[in-house]
């Protein structure tokens, strides 16, 4: 990493909901926001100033939402209202296109929306009403954006350890006279994995990684895989191991670096292939996101502003 200064932005999703920044050896800690309602994904646009983060609220509720603050935790904002997005989970902000994608759990949809929260849309939608939301195979959970490729990635996690957990793609747009919910675009990638959730992509190297949740030995675990697959016959390679629930994930492709929460409270840092591994923070309460941003010079992130009443924050359960 060369110019600026690195941090990584972590949220924490018990003691009352917490958005904080380090730097990427744990050291220098600042809480950016405190009283989110259960967070779960987060995103960093340099550029523009602004951090955002998924709310998932209480999921029997539908009223999750996303919330968008400045750096140095002012300005804080809510740009998707809650019953806007049923129970948002990992968000990806695409820079290219200016737009902001998350899965939406409960919803089972994924979603997005302009960088103001304006023109929201879904893009996928697997079911529909009480009855299907039952069923957890229909939950989207973790996504990612191929903008060069046009691809739109997200997981879909199945019941906690149950093995019916799969990776899927479609086009990033809509197809022409399509509906959400009757796409002939998707793609499933991987089937049958244990509980995948949050994904990222190497566009550089054209690889595809992701947590998994779920039972070792595949589960508790990072995994890879190459985004173009000649066939559907390729075995993820297990990265990391013996993590407690993985959850968040963030990738530094040019320092060849990887971190990872997990809902122990423990961030790891490790190289891309899984060696190096070393744990940066540990017993920080329920983790979920993680992202990394280069900051220019003198920026800082988070003073411990952007202060909103909250009560305590129930625990997000599985997934």
């Amino acid at each position: 990493m060369t110019g600026g200064q690195e941090r990584l932005f972590v949220l924490e999703a018990s003691s009352g909901g917490r958005l904080f920044s380090v730097n990427p050896d744990g050291s220098d800690k600042k809480v950016v926001v405190t009283g989110c309602r259960i967070p779960d994904g987060v995103a960093v646009d340099v550029v523009a100033g602004h951090i955002y983060w998924t709310n998932m609220g209480l999921p029997p509720q539908n009223d999750g939402s996303i919330e968008r603050v400045d750096l140095d935790g002012g300005n804080r904002t809510t740009i998707v209202p809650s019953g806007v997005t049923y129970t948002p989970k990992q968000l990806h902000f695409e820079a290219a296109g200016r737009k902001l994608y998350w899965g939406d759990r409960e919803g089972m949809r994924v979603m997005r929306c302009d960088l103001d929260g304006s023109n929201v849309e879904t893009l996928v939608q697997t079911g529909q009403g009480d009855d299907d939301r039952r069923d957890e195979t229909r939950w989207c959970v973790g996504v990612a954006v191929d903008p060069v490729g046009g691809h739109l990635y997200w997981t879909q996690k199945g019941p906690s350890d149950a093995g019916l957990g799969k990776i899927l793609r479609a086009g990033v747009d809509l197809p022409s006279g399509e509906r959400a919910a009757e796409r002939g675009d998707i793609e499933v990638l991987f089937e049958e994995l244990p509980e995948p959730i949050d994904l990222e992509l190497d566009l550089a190297e054209r690889m595809l990684y992701w947590t998994d949740r779920g039972d070792p030995p595949r589960g508790n675990s990072v995994n890879r895989s190459p985004m173009d697959l000649p066939d559907r016959r390729w075995t993820p390679e297990i990265l990391l191991t013996h993590l407690m629930e993985g959850i968040g994930l963030a990738l530094d492709p040019d320092d060849g670096r990887m971190y990872v929460t997990d809902l122990a409270g423990t961030v790891y840092a490790a190289d891309l292939d899984g060696s190096n591994r070393t744990e940066i923070l540990v017993l920080q309460g329920n983790l979920t996101g993680i992202a990394r941003a280069v900051l220019p010079t003198g920026r800082r992130a988070g003073c411990g502003g952007g202060r909103r009443a909250g009560g305590p924050v129930p625990s997000s359960g599985r997934g």
